[in-house]
């Protein structure tokens, strides 16, 4: 069995609705006293896929903030990949 979790990795995608640094703080609350305690996160941002209905074009959107096609400025984007949130990895310490 594991002794004590070293690391997470995690990728959060651009419109998953996570907020970065408060994902971090309260990782480091919900750790406390478990085998967790003092683990290292690691936080991957991943950019959303688009379809850009007006230009026919797949852009990607750093945030959920921009709404229009960075081609041709059309507001006509359908996600086509933006992952959620993942956990990639994690680090434990058998010893």
């Amino acid at each position: 069995g594991a002794k004590r979790v070293t690391g997470v990795w995690l990728k959060i995608g651009a419109f998953s609705c996570v907020e970065t640094s408060s994902l971090a703080f309260c990782f480091d609350l919900v750790c406390r006293g478990s085998v967790a305690e003092g683990c290292k996160l690691h936080l991957e941002e991943q950019e959303a896929e688009c379809w850009c209905e007006t230009c026919q074009q797949y852009v990607t959107l750093l945030t959920q903030r921009v709404r229009r096609c960075p081609q041709c400025h059309g507001d006509m984007l359908q996600i086509v990949a933006d992952d959620g949130l993942q956990i990639r990895r994690i680090e434990i310490d058998q010893e």
